[in-house]
């Protein structure tokens, strides 16, 4: 399938058909498809010809994108980092974190997932996505990932962010150096099948890694961006992250990623410190124009509103199917979980088998999740509130078509 056209939450492919896009690019595309401002701003700047100088020449957009990231992110006396990608900013975050301590260990997330780089495959909690078992850095992985795997299905979430809490500190307090060098934690665990963290379980997090003075690194690159409900995942947590990683979304496809942290974290490195292409004309014009958009249409509280609506929906109308074994997520990331009836053997041929059904009946969603038993939901943030319905039937449809068959 080639997607040749689209306009708002619909695409078209090479065939003519049209279909109610609900993956976004796998949550690039945060306003949609053929957005005027977006367009706009590029080709304002493409009329200049300029398209790269590299960043030896100032980049006026760039200032102007850090500043507000700057501010955006809460983070006190910030420096910001452009690179081309999630995949290289979590890099980049690595980099600057075991430089800064002195260590190459880092602490991550069971079932987390932060790229496909030598770096951010080490921390990836996934060994689907790893597929190496060489690293450049120490990686021990922490309770925090899907909880009803591993024995704590039955605990609140009070008593499963307690659970994690203890478990993080007897690991820093017995299997790991003195110095770590930072902790990385996705506040939604997109690619493991929309999974959230439980409420506080960052902050609790936090109180540990403060306790031994180790850096919280939150890799928002599928979450920021008002996709959660708020502007970044972690403020459900009411903390602030020593480092924030960014991507995907801040262009509306233009590619474009980054990091933003301490001062005194990110100026650590003593070494030059470049992007040929992270923040170029382009892509920062895009991103601007993005900020703008979302801004002015006050999109994250759209998330908020519209993903209650769609997890709502999904619930009450999967809720009778014995292969659906959990709808979750958080705003406008969502996963649905297939399981064997009466199990939670993961089921993930009937996951494809629902995907394929709702691809038949015009609407796209992703596959995912640890064992690829999910089905992966990130509208455009722009998608209206009859589209959301309407997917919720379709996906339901779909379910008990595949069901049935």
């Amino acid at each position: 399938m080639e997607i040749v056209s689209g306009e708002g939450c619909t695409v078209t492919d090479a065939d003519g058909a049209s279909y109610l896009e609900f993956y976004a690019g796998i949550a690039v595309n945060t306003l949609g498809y053929k957005v005027p401002e977006v367009h706009e701003a590029v080709e304002r700047q493409l009329r200049k010809g300029v398209v790269h100088t590299s960043t030896f020449y100032l980049i006026g957009r760039q200032v102007e994108l850090a500043e507000r990231i700057a501010a955006l992110s809460g983070i006190p006396d910030p420096l910001v980092f452009f690179t081309c990608s999630g995949t290289e900013a979590v890099e980049a975050a690595l980099l600057a974190t075991t430089e800064y301590r002195q260590s190459s260990q880092i602490i991550a997330l069971r079932y987390g997932y932060h790229g496909r780089s030598f770096g951010g495959l080490g921390v990836t909690g996934d060994r689907h996505w790893q597929g190496s078992g060489l690293s450049p850095v120490r990686v021990a992985h922490a309770r925090g990932g899907e909880r009803r795997r591993g024995g704590l299905s039955g605990l609140d979430d009070k008593a499963y962010v307690r659970a994690c809490r203890e478990d993080l500190e007897e690991l820093v307090g017995t299997s790991t150096p003195e110095r770590t060098a930072a902790m990385i934690v996705e506040p939604v665990q997109g690619i493991a099948g929309g999974i959230p963290l439980a409420p506080g379980q960052l902050a609790a997090y936090r109180e540990v890694l403060d306790e031994y003075e180790i850096p919280l690194i939150v890799d928002e690159v599928q979450t920021g961006w008002g996709r959660t409900g708020k502007y970044w995942g972690y403020q459900w947590h009411q903390i602030t992250p020593d480092v924030l990683v960014f991507a995907k979304g801040v262009g509306n496809g233009f590619t474009l990623g980054g990091l933003v942290g301490r001062r005194d974290i990110m100026s650590s490195l003593d070494a030059p410190s470049i992007s040929s292409f992270g923040g170029n004309h382009l892509s920062t014009a895009a991103a601007v124009a993005t900020l703008d958009y979302i801004a002015a249409h006050d999109l994250t509280t759209a998330a908020r509103r519209l993903g209650a609506v769609l997890i709502d929906g999904l619930k009450e109308s999967l809720d009778d199917e014995p292969c659906v074994s959990q709808v979750r997520g958080q705003g406008l990331l969502l996963g649905i979980e297939f399981s064997h009836p009466g199990t939670l053997k993961p089921f993930p041929e009937m996951a494809a088998r629902v995907q394929q059904l709702c691809r038949e009946n015009a609407l796209l969603v992703g596959l995912g999740g640890t064992f690829g038993n999910c089905l992966r939901l990130s509208p455009p943030l722009t998608v209206q509130e009859d589209q959301v319905r309407l997917a919720t039937r379709v996906i339901a449809a779909s379910t008990r078509a595949a069901r049935d068959d």
